[in-house]
């Protein structure tokens, strides 16, 4: 199983996708979707990340996508911005009929680290330690990818050695 793990925003969409080899978990590749402010209004931004994900799900054909629920926290604005990023992926991954899975962050660091408080850099480590990397991919955002890819990774496995959800 392939799965896309994506860690969502307007200015940079981490992502990462890993697959399962051999009964381990594997790396497949990692990145950033990335727009600017001067790449125009918000509606040209969200339409640079639709035809992003677009082109990352044509290219490697994910079996299952993973994507971190929306954190609210103190900024509003960041926040339905944040949303607004989601809503393109979901419908991007609703269109190429790619199952979802939504994990907050707390489950997200649980999975990973086994500490649902984790600190961002021990998710990392994690991550790092989890594929076998010689260091902390980069950007975070993309790191961030690959633990909701991990995440879902856990979890179907668990559902299917457990046949628990």
């Amino acid at each position: 199983m392939r799965i896309l793990g994506l860690d969502p925003g307007t200015a940079i969409v981490g992502y990462g996708i890993v697959e399962e080899r051999a009964g381990e978990v594997a790396l497949v590749t990692y990145g950033a979707l990335k727009t600017a402010p001067n790449d125009g209004d918000t509606a040209r931004r969200l339409q640079l990340i639709y035809q992003g994900i677009n082109e990352l799900l044509a290219e490697f054909e994910p079996d299952a996508a993973a994507v971190e629920q929306l954190f609210f926290g103190r900024n509003i604005t960041s926040a339905i911005n944040v949303g607004q990023a989601r809503g393109v992926l979901l419908l991007a991954l609703a269109n190429a009929g790619i199952p979802v899975a939504e994990y907050s962050p707390p489950k997200i660091k649980e999975a990973v680290s086994g500490y649902g408080n984790a600190s961002k850099e021990q998710v990392q480590f994690m991550v790092q330690n989890l594929l076998g990397l010689d260091e902390v991919p980069k950007p975070d955002d993309a790191a961030d990818g690959l633990a909701v890819a991990l995440t879902h990774y856990q979890h179907s496995r668990h559902e299917l050695l457990y046949g628990e959800g």
